[in-house]
């Protein structure tokens, strides 16, 4: 579960606004959504020669995940923006100073619900929502995000019905939302949704498949994600 096709999605995909400057990333696993997102962040502000003011915080319950994202921080280009906290977001909340506002909440959070959990407590964790649920990161958005922030997560399309229902009911709407397939005859199995505070941005929806008919990647998966993998 080093790196895996939900996390690159997300991180490749993701709205990322001029005025981004302050990111949490949710159950960062390895660091690689961070890592994704610094390196956008870097590569839109080529212009400006400027990256000032950018924090990326990557936050992860597991010790061993939370010390990795950490080194792979420090051993990244983008190092002096970028930090780990072995911590669950209970506890995060709990020790944050309540003025601070996030222009950006992300996460590929757990989504098996009410099934065998692997003997393994890390990859259990990883996977469950007992460890951390989409209710429990909205609940925080809520209450964390700017006046222009986003959040932004990616879920099992099963999830889309309750998530947003869910979402709405604590102040947060839907504006963008990437549907993902395995290849275009398929149904999607996979959302990308984006929330934001004010209601005002307007509304998206996108298809993606990830393979062509052929088996290949599909041009657009590839357009995406060609920054970041060394695989075409």
């Amino acid at each position: 579960m080093k790196v895996n096709t939900d996390g690159v999605l997300l991180g490749a995909a993701v709205t990322l606004d001029s005025g981004t400057r302050n990111i949490l990333d949710i159950g960062t696993g390895t660091g690689t959504i961070a890592l994704m997102i610094a390196q956008r962040m870097e590569y839109q502000s080529r212009d400006t020669d400027s990256v000032s003011g950018i924090k990326i915080t990557g936050i992860d319950i597991d010790p061993d995940s939370a010390s990795e994202a950490g080194d792979n921080f420090r051993n990244s280009p983008w190092k002096s923006y970028l930090n780990s906290e072995n911590t669950s977001l209970r506890d995060y909340a709990v020790k944050l100073d309540a003025s601070r506002k996030f222009d950006l909440i992300i996460s590929n959070p757990p989504y098996f619900e009410n099934s065998l959990k692997a003997p393994d407590k890390r990859r259990s964790d990883a996977r469950h929502t007992d460890s951390l649920s989409y209710r429990e990161i909205i609940d925080f958005s809520a209450a964390y995000l700017s006046d222009n922030g986003i959040l932004a997560m990616i879920l099992p399309s099963s999830s889309e019905r309750d998530l947003t229902r869910y979402a709405l009911s604590s102040g947060l709407h839907l504006f963008r939302i990437l549907r993902i397939r395995t290849t275009p005859r398929k149904e999607a199995s996979r959302i990308i949704a984006e929330f934001s505070v004010s209601g005002k941005r307007h509304q998206e929806e996108e298809f993606l498949s990830i393979h062509s008919s052929d088996g290949n990647y599909s041009p657009e998966y590839e357009i995406l994600t060609k920054e970041f993998l060394t695989i075409f």
